[in-house]
């Protein structure tokens, strides 16, 4: 269902990776590696619940539901570490979960429906320090060529965002926020997200059998 490319494909397109440090050169990093552990069926009664909080959490992304989590399809759940539940359809990795936080979008789902959730923006200076995995700090949003949704539109501590990237077609970042758009704008200083799923990190790279 969605578009399968490398993250040296991904790269060529959106010019966030140097020609001269490919992300293939970092997978001895276990930011990059990520080995799954159990995996079971989903049973249909949980299915559904899933089904329905996606599109309660995610109101733009409702009607594609079926596209994404077909009725009659058969989820996945793989065991993370870390505590991180991944749930597949077949080989195809869409939303991951920390214990007991909002499902979350895999970038590849973000990828395929980008207009489906609520985003923000960083500059360029900020890029690689998302792409190497550090904690996403205030500046990167609130200086120039960072973004944020003006007042009416503000974003609450908690809520997921996706993160796009000054001058890039797609999104390199999806988490939750630590703190609020408004506060960020306020305090231009602070953690804004920690622990989110990266372009090129260990749930990206993920081999789902």
């Amino acid at each position: 269902m969605f578009k399968k490319e490398s993250v040296l494909a991904w790269r060529s397109r959106n010019s966030y990776y140097p020609e001269s440090t490919p992300p293939s050169s970092k997978m001895t990093d276990p930011v990059y590696r990520m080995t799954p552990g159990s995996k079971s069926k989903v049973k249909s009664s949980v299915q559904r619940a899933i089904r329905t909080k996606i599109a309660e959490t995610y109101p733009l992304l409702a009607p594609h539901i079926d596209e994404i989590i077909p009725k009659k399809s058969q989820l996945d759940l793989l065991k993370l570490p870390d505590r991180v539940s991944l749930y597949a359809l077949g080989n195809e990795p869409l939303f991951w979960q920390h214990m007991d936080d909002p499902l979350i979008p895999h970038l590849r789902v973000v990828h395929a429906f980008p207009t489906c959730f609520s985003r923000i923006g960083i500059d360029r200076g900020a890029i690689r320090f998302v792409l190497s995995g550090a904690t996403l700090m205030a500046p990167g949003l609130t200086s120039t060529g960072g973004r944020l949704p003006e007042a009416e539109g503000k974003l609450e501590e908690g809520e997921v965002v996706v993160i796009e990237a000054e001058g890039k077609e797609e999104a390199c970042l999806v988490g939750q926020l630590r703190m609020g758009t408004e506060e960020i704008r306020e305090k231009k200083k602070g953690v804004v997200m920690d622990g989110g799923h990266f372009l090129g990190d260990g749930l990206w790279n993920l081999s789902i059998d």
